[in-house]
């Protein structure tokens, strides 16, 4: 018993997986942007420059959110979304669709075809962070 301090084992308390955040959109500043913001959530962030290769890493592996621009060459955001939504396990990711789309009937559809939420674009942390929130991913 001397002073010989028990160890724990690390699989009674494993570490969980950090969240991931796919950001689809075609300007890499606004990815660039995006990401800095998203990591500072804590989240583990990939990108894609459009909507087809958003498909494509998400046929290998589904995010807990997807940050998703509307406007894209390849593959549009509400394509993307559409096909996504389609597959196996494509109801999981949140999605936030995150574009200039101001439109009252373009948020409809955009919601209707599975957006969990829709941020506007000019967009900052707090208003990230606030669209995060009502997803409940943060």
């Amino acid at each position: 018993m001397g002073g010989v301090t028990p160890r724990v084992s690390q699989s009674l308390n494993p570490v969980p997986d950090p969240r991931t955040c796919l950001i689809v959109d075609d300007s890499r500043i606004i990815r660039k942007v995006a990401r800095r913001i998203v990591e500072g959530f804590g989240f583990e962030v990939d990108e894609a420059a459009d909507g087809a290769e958003a498909l494509a890493w998400c046929a290998t592996v589904l995010p807990d959110v997807i940050l998703l621009d509307w406007n894209m060459p390849v593959m549009d955001g509400l394509t993307f979304l559409k096909r996504l939504r389609a597959q196996p396990g494509g109801d999981g990711p949140k999605i936030l669709f995150c574009t200039i789309e101001t439109e009252v009937a373009r948020i409809a559809e955009a919601l209707a075809a599975g957006a969990d939420e829709y941020v506007m674009k000019p967009f900052d942390g707090e208003i990230l962070e606030s669209k995060f929130a009502e997803a409940g991913v943060v």
